[in-house]
């Protein structure tokens, strides 16, 4: 799949949270997130690997029992089923890879 820029809009997920996918195929998903400072991202997991990467913005980043500030070229690699949160510090814009592919978050 080739998907040129701007062609899919946002949607809303949670407060202060929005999405739109980007590419995908049969096993990967990858998404872009635009994250609103003030709000979170409360403790969930899913059944699906997340591997993610911030290019703007800050925030507190939970993988397990772990916090790390995450700043602008920081990644990450969530293993399925592990417990993990976000506080948005500033405005940041991520990108994401899930994998198998989320339904939910297709257009």
């Amino acid at each position: 799949m080739f998907s040129k820029k701007d062609t899919r809009d946002f949607r809303p997920l949670i407060d202060g949270v929005s999405m739109r996918p980007l590419a995908w195929e049969k096993n990967t998903l990858l998404c872009e997130f635009n994250l609103q400072k003030g709000f979170k991202i409360p403790a969930h997991q899913h059944p699906y690997e997340q591997t993610g990467h911030l290019i703007s913005g800050k925030m507190n980043f939970r993988i397990d029992k772990t916090w790390q500030l995450a700043e602008p070229g920081d990644s990450w690699s969530i293993p399925e089923n592990v417990e993990h949160e976000v506080e948005i510090l500033e405005n940041s814009i991520v990108f994401e890879l899930f994998s198998p592919i989320r339904p939910d978050y297709l257009p």
